[in-house]
């Protein structure tokens, strides 16, 4: 599958271009699997970092820095992978499209857009009004425009592929598997529901039990604990919006998400990669592997 069209970050500076995203994929799909990470981009647009009030090393905290290069080993075992490369702190496509927070605008915002939802209450929304320790991004409040623009030049682009991703895989198999990768902060934020605790080193979402077969799910904690691991499911993640919008099994569309602590790969606070990011993705070319090896017909 090719990779999308460039596609201008900000239209304060147009000679800055760069492909919003690319997909990593094999050359043929052997399995119904599609790996998305959606949080691991780190371009930044230097006048969005001009207008933040926050360092680049407080801003980049907010990405799953380098999950997808755990999971860069999909495309061996004939899976697809799509990556971001612009910043979540910058448009979060793990929301929905028009989640946004009306104290961030100068303007007012059109009535489809959702300014109640529990994320744009926390200061998480498709664009986001804090990072996760609480502190404000912006010296100086947006206007919806910039927002429009964001949402239709990354956003919108960015979920067309995931959706061709699926048709195709679906296409082909009768089936498709998304797996929705993150990692998550060793302990929990101010903001978050376990403020203050250590995390389980793996967290599996599938929504409580809805948006995947169960065999997925167990099969994936399977070869995580005997890798090790502490496993979790759906505490304190259950899944975003790309697992709950995209996970139908009832359709033959499975969504899984993994959150990986970041301890166990990163030095969290300097975002630099650590000893430990090679066996970590060693470990998950076993998940991978696993799960491209499932009896596919029971997704069907």
């Amino acid at each position: 599958m090719a990779t999308s069209s460039p596609a201008t970050l900000t239209s304060s500076t147009p000679a800055v271009t760069l492909a919003p995203f690319d997909i990593m994929a094999p050359a043929v799909q052997t399995t119904p699997l599609v790996f998305v990470s959606a949080h691991s981009g780190s371009a930044y647009d230097p006048a969005f970092v001009a207008a933040s009030r926050l360092d680049m090393l407080t801003l980049r905290r907010s990405e799953d820095s380098f999950v997808d290069e755990l999971f860069a080993d999909a495309p061996a075992y004939g899976a697809p992978l799509l990556r971001a490369h612009f910043p979540r702190v910058f448009l979060d496509p793990n929301r929905e499209p028009w989640e946004l927070d009306p104290a961030m605008f100068e303007d007012e915002l059109p009535s489809f857009v959702n300014t109640s939802s529990l994320r744009v209450a926390g200061g998480l929304g498709t664009i986001a009004r804090v990072v996760t320790n609480g502190a404000e991004v912006y010296r100086t409040k947006l206007r919806f425009a910039e927002a429009e623009r964001r949402v239709r030049t990354l956003y919108v682009p960015f979920h067309e592929a995931i959706q061709d991703m699926l048709a195709a895989t679906m296409n082909r198999f009768g089936a498709a598997l998304l797996i929705d990768c993150h990692s998550m902060p060793s302990v929990g934020g101010p903001m978050d529901r376990d403020p203050g605790h250590e995390r389980a080193d793996i967290v599996l979402g599938d929504r409580y039990g809805t948006s995947c077969a169960k065999s997925v799910i167990d099969a994936a904690e399977h070869v995580l604990t005997r890798a090790g691991y502490r496993v979790a499911r759906n505490d304190p993640y259950a899944g975003g919006f790309t697992t709950r919008n995209y996970g139908r099994p009832e359709a033959g569309v499975h969504a899984l998400q993994i959150e990986i602590k970041r301890s166990l790969y990163m030095d969290e606070m300097r975002i630099q990669r650590s000893p430990g990011l090679a066996r970590v993705r060693d470990n998950l070319s076993v998940l991978i592997e696993t799960l491209a090896g499932l009896d596919h017909a029971a997704l069907v």
